[in-house]
């Protein structure tokens, strides 16, 4: 697998952004209500992630030291359980998905806010669309970061051989 190219990702932000302004532009009033609560599913997925990258790295760690006989030596110590080899691959293409789920999200919320900040002196509603706008965007990009924080995760560190089970290959 190849990692994901923030290259890519940005330009479909900025490509997304455009596109969901035009057509903010052209239907704003024809939208329904956008509640503060429609991009929290984002926001959860991005802290699942994030705790995921987090568990994942201690475990591989704690596996890659067990390895080399730097774990734990006491007796009474918990055994390191193994990483299964395509639990690693699965979150690693979990991981790039959401990654553009993300950035595809980022960039709608990006082009709703970019209509509604300016129209806020003139439009009523344009108000409540900017803090659903604001929190869209954030739990998008907090998506997106948490997306390639385990996709780091899940790669094998340089100098392991293809017999180890420490994650994903990155090649």
């Amino acid at each position: 697998m190849t990692p994901v190219r923030r290259r890519d990702l940005v330009v479909l932000v900025l490509g997304l952004a455009v596109a969901s302004w035009l057509l903010v532009r052209t239907w704003y009033g024809d939208l329904p209500t956008l509640h503060w609560w429609l991009p929290v599913p984002l926001a959860v997925l991005a802290v699942a992630e994030a705790l995921g990258a987090r568990t994942l790295r201690r475990r591989l760690s704690a596996e890659r030291e067990a390895r080399a006989g730097r774990g734990p030596t006491d007796s009474g110590a918990a055994a390191v359980r193994p990483v299964e080899p395509m639990l690693v691959a699965r979150l690693a293409v979990l991981a790039q998905a959401s990654a553009y789920v993300g950035a595809v999200f980022s960039g709608v919320w990006l082009g709703v806010l970019l209509y509604v900040v300016p129209a806020i002196g003139r439009l009523r509603s344009a108000g409540d669309d900017t803090v659903t706008a604001l929190i869209g965007l954030v739990s998008s990009l907090a998506l997106v970061a948490a997306a390639l924080w385990l996709e780091s995760s899940c790669r094998v560190p340089p100098g392991s051989t293809d017999d180890e089970p420490h994650g994903a290959p990155s090649s």
